[in-house]
């Protein structure tokens, strides 16, 4: 293993884990804090995929350590801290303290911060992250029911939660390209920063950013900034040319799609693909509570679709419905109602014959994959940027398509099967 990278969630860890394909990297990802290092499939990259982005920060940096050590174990040469394009966090963490940990584990003193995703138009300039044109604290996520974000300044929001001081690589010391880069993490130690938050607006600044970070033992971001890790090692001599996506293959059976994101993308999504005619049952959270309706009722709906086309799942519904459930069950009770859900139904559709799956949000997808009891998803065929189609191993392998809610074009949940025919 050259990369070991912990991502703080299940579709995260699938979009980090297809920059590395791209980049010629032999990546498996794996789900949950791995048992046993000698088991760990062998890879270029292997992508732990937890799912910490909202547990309490004591969690999250457990079970981060734990994943480090596993990679580390199995020979990882450069540890890679992932987190969301949107740095979706709260003041207590958790990217600050899980970067902390890490980097007492690692012995390093200094490392970078970069969500920059330009594919997704996720970039940041001095220092603020914007979604498109959009300051993040103006764009959809300040609504966001469990990580609102209203401050744009990443050095601001990382200085909350870090014990470490935060310092900035501003825009035209990137523009410079990798040397400019790393003098200006020379210059961030020498001023006493043990984080410095990086600005990106283009893949090749994020390219440009990797070499400069080819030294440093762990390396934190979003995804996008992984596209510049794998010529490092090309450089050394230790990644072979070959195509990580040969032999693909996805299995036959009938489609679904589940939705739990509420996400601006996720909403627009779902009232595309029911404008284009998908079957689709909506979950009221508030008749689920009261057990008026049920898991059963939905595979009960579900057996009853043909079979020819996708058919929808979902809880998808506006910011002012979102708050109407949180105040009447809680935030946390009305999260983990739908998620475990549609865990359970998943399960059921297994059983009805389906075995291609879309699922969108983070969380939403994490549930679902626990809920199926998968350990480890090979990288298929990119669908739309930072989202592949994934199959997983077994006796009844599956393809899955592990959505953030913020990802993807309005057209995602009727596209996405071409790619498997």
């Amino acid at each position: 293993m050259l990369l070991g990278c912990i991502a703080d969630d299940l579709t995260g860890a699938t979009d980090l884990a297809l920059m590395l394909v791209r980049g010629g990297m032999r990546t498996v990802q794996v789900v949950g804090v791995p048992e046993d290092p000698a088991r760990l499939p062998e890879a270029d990259a292997i992508v732990v995929a937890l799912k910490s982005r909202t547990t309490p920060p004591e969690e999250a940096v457990a079970e981060s350590l734990a994943s480090a050590e596993a990679l580390l174990a199995a020979g990882a040469r450069q540890l890679f801290f992932k987190y969301c394009s949107t740095f979706d966090s709260t003041d207590r963490g958790n990217i600050g303290p899980v970067t902390d940990a890490l980097m007492e584990r690692l012995g390093c003193a200094f490392t970078l911060a970069c969500p920059a995703f330009p594919g997704n138009q996720r970039t940041v300039y001095q220092g603020h992250l914007f979604v498109g044109s959009t300051l993040l604290s103006d764009s959809p996520l300040k609504d966001h029911p469990l990580t609102p974000m209203h401050d744009s300044n990443l050095v601001s929001v990382l200085s909350r939660q870090t014990r470490h001081k935060v310092s900035l690589v501003p825009f035209e010391t990137v523009e410079a390209g990798p040397e400019s880069i790393a003098e200006g993490f020379d210059r961030a130690r020498a001023e006493g920063a043990g984080i410095a938050i990086v600005d990106a607006v283009s893949d090749r600044h994020l390219f440009a950013i990797g070499a400069a970070a080819a030294d440093l033992p762990l390396v934190t971001g979003g995804s996008g900034v992984a596209i510049g890790l794998p010529e490092n090692f090309r450089r050394q001599g230790l990644l072979t040319e070959s195509d990580p996506l040969a032999g693909f293959a996805a299995p036959p059976g009938k489609a679904a799609i589940l939705a739990g994101s509420c996400s601006a993308a996720t909403r627009g999504q779902v009232a595309q693909a029911r404008a284009a005619g998908i079957p689709a049952y909506q979950i009221d959270p508030l008749e689920l509570s009261s057990g008026v309706v049920s898991p059963r009722t939905m595979l009960d709906w579900a057996s009853q679709q043909d079979g020819e086309r996708p058919f929808m799942i979902f809880s998808t519904a506006t910011p002012d419905s979102i708050r109407q459930v949180q105040d009447a069950l809680g935030r946390d009770k009305a999260g983990s109602l739908v998620e475990d859900a549609l865990a359970e139904v998943a399960a059921g559709l297994v059983g009805q014959g389906v075995r291609r799956f879309i699922v969108a949000g983070g969380e939403t997808s994490g549930a679902v994959v626990n809920g199926l009891k998968l350990q480890a998803l090979e990288i298929g065929p990119e669908i739309d940027p930072g989202v592949p189609w994934t199959r997983s191993g077994g006796e009844t392998p599956l393809a899955l398509a592990l959505k953030s809610g913020n990802f993807g074009a309005p057209d995602f949940f009727v596209k996405a099967w071409d790619l498997l025919l």
